[in-house]
């Protein structure tokens, strides 16, 4: 199998300048290179530069995939994002020393004005299909991109699921401690999902955290309390952020905002009891619950599709032995044409109708029309060699 690496980065924020489109373009004569975009991949040879640099440099989100098991995801975003102490829970080494053989499978590192967080995989097993074909890379970062705005918006269930990542890559032990569990883990995003698809995520182990995740507030709380923070807010900071509207700068102004009443809401929060958070052990004996009741979900959905596929062949059964005239005329128009593909088409035909008879209590009937069927086509001796091999005789059924 041959090499595949794909690599795509977008601009969000700002475009990328003409120099810096020429300063890429000096590193790719073939990606293809727009104000917002870089996209290659290569099957000799490696990317000219370091992802990482570029993300400081150029870009807000790049996506990487390797038809050897690999694949990554980073985002940047502005270091007023987050207060260190909210990203530290997820990203703190394990306490247990437990060591991965592989690279981190979540992180996150901090220019001067950015946060980079970082989301990988290695498929160690060689397991999982997406990777064998040179086509896992397009379309990952069109679904994953939205978690930008999710995390600009304080939804930390992309950290959660990074440090779910980061079980199933062997970095945490049992006596670890799952970081604060955010609201919603049991009804994710279509972005959240994606990112548990593109992480490989164990569905058990995200069922076993969901269980002591919250609902999410409903508009009516959040609506309040939204009107409590408002209420506290000066003259001055709602004129600072009005001038920043009236200057064309609303994405900044939505942001500061955002941060501000994140902040708040933080700092209200810490005065309220927290539920105890679970060791990884606490959470691997919730996810062998889970994983039960998953195979048994399972179980039931394949008895009532195999139920519902009974049902439906019983009635193409009955519809076919209520016209068995007309099928054997089909089959003698069939056989006429003496082709192979034929004596193939009609050998179904007579089986079905066969069970079809049978499952009506019609045997003797069926019977009968084989005989005159092969008193017509008797000396077809390949079309009677299919009949032979099916167990289809003449008094045989």
């Amino acid at each position: 199998m041959s090499e595949y690496q794909y690599y795509e980065f977008r601009a969000v924020d700002r475009p990328l300048t003409p120099q810096q489109q020429a300063e890429l373009r000096s590193r790719s004569s073939r990606a293809t290179i727009t104000a917002t975009s870089f996209i290659n991949e290569y099957h000799w040879g490696d990317l000219k530069g370091d992802p990482l640099d570029w993300m400081r440099r150029y870009f807000d989100a790049h996506v990487y995939s390797a038809n050897w098991g690999t694949c990554s995801l980073m985002l940047r975003l502005p270091l007023s994002a987050w207060d260190k102490a909210v990203l530290a829970p997820f990203t703190q080494p394990s306490r247990c020393g437990t060591q991965s053989g592989f690279s981190e499978a979540f992180g996150a590192t901090s220019t001067v004005d950015h946060w980079i967080v970082y989301w990988g995989f290695n498929d160690d097993s060689g397991e999982f299909e997406r990777f064998w074909n040179h086509d896992d890379g397009p379309g990952w970062i069109s679904s994953l991109l939205p978690l930008r705005d999710e995390l600009l918006r304080g939804d930390t269930r992309p950290l959660y699921i990074g440090w779910l990542a980061r079980l199933g890559n062997e970095e945490l032990g049992d006596d670890d401690i799952e970081p604060p569990v955010p609201a919603g883990l049991q009804i994710l995003t279509p972005a959240q999902t994606a990112l548990t698809e593109f992480l490989e995520i164990n569905p058990d182990w995200l069922a076993a955290a969901a269980g002591a995740s919250p609902a999410l507030l409903d508009r009516d709380t959040v609506n309040s309390d939204l009107g409590d923070w408002l209420a506290l807010q000066t003259q001055e900071t709602m004129q600072a952020t009005m001038r920043l509207l009236l200057e064309g700068r609303s994405l900044e102004a939505e942001r500061a905002l955002r941060q501000r009443y994140l902040a708040w809401q933080r700092e209200r929060s810490s005065h309220l009891p927290f539920s105890s958070r679970r060791t990884v052990a606490e959470i691997d004996a919730g996810r062998e619950r889970a994983r039960a009741q998953r195979l048994e979900i399972e179980r039931q959905r394949r008895a009532a599709e195999e139920a519902k596929r009974r049902a439906e062949r019983k009635q193409q059964l009955e519809r076919l032995a209520a016209h068995a005239d007309r099928v054997w005329a089909d089959i003698d128009q069939t056989l006429q044409r003496g082709t192979g593909h034929a004596y193939d088409q009609a050998l179904q035909a007579v089986k079905d109708l066969a069970e079809a008879m049978a499952q009506a209590g019609r045997e003797a009937e069926f019977q009968a029309g084989l005989v005159k069927s092969l008193g017509t086509h008797g000396k077809r001796g390949a079309w009677v060699k299919r009949l032979v091999k099916a167990g289809i005789q003449a008094g045989e059924i």
